[in-house]
């Protein structure tokens, strides 16, 4: 399985998905994680926090991105290098997170890629960050 080499990108391009976030997936991330805190797993602590009701990890949509990345642009073969992320609001249980992948730039010559990466609840972003990635090369 191969994804696109860095010859076949070009600033503009992007690519997205959409996840419903369930319970299921939460307390998956918080047990694969180890991060336990009681406002993504426990419904009367956290009615008292300013959320009033649980909500996920803000690295759930974190790792929503690295799918992005490294199943589709630039996709199988890419290496993540870094990822700068600003989480703005909660994501709830049975909110519908899309994650965005955008490139905004290219270094052909080192197979840098650079994109803005950000997820939205409703149309309102939620997280926002860019990422840093090596794109395969043909042959390499």
């Amino acid at each position: 399985m191969q994804g696109l080499y860095i010859d076949e990108l070009a600033v503009g391009q992007f690519a997205e998905m959409s996840r419903v976030v369930g319970v299921a997936d939460i307390e998956a991330f918080a047990e694969v994680s180890g991060d336990n805190n009681p406002v993504h797993l426990d419904d009367d602590y956290a009615k008292g926090t300013a959320f009033g009701e649980r909500i996920a990890h803000g690295m759930l949509s974190g790792a929503y991105i690295s799918a992005i990345l490294g199943t589709k642009l630039p996709g199988p073969g890419a290496i993540y290098l870094s990822q700068s992320l600003r989480f703005r609001r909660p994501v709830k249980v049975g909110d519908l997170v899309v994650a965005r992948a955008t490139i905004k730039a290219l270094d052909v010559s080192k197979g840098h890629v650079t994109l803005d990466t950000v997820c939205e609840v409703g149309g309102k972003t939620v997280v926002e960050g860019e990422a840093l990635v090596i794109a395969p090369r043909r042959g390499a």
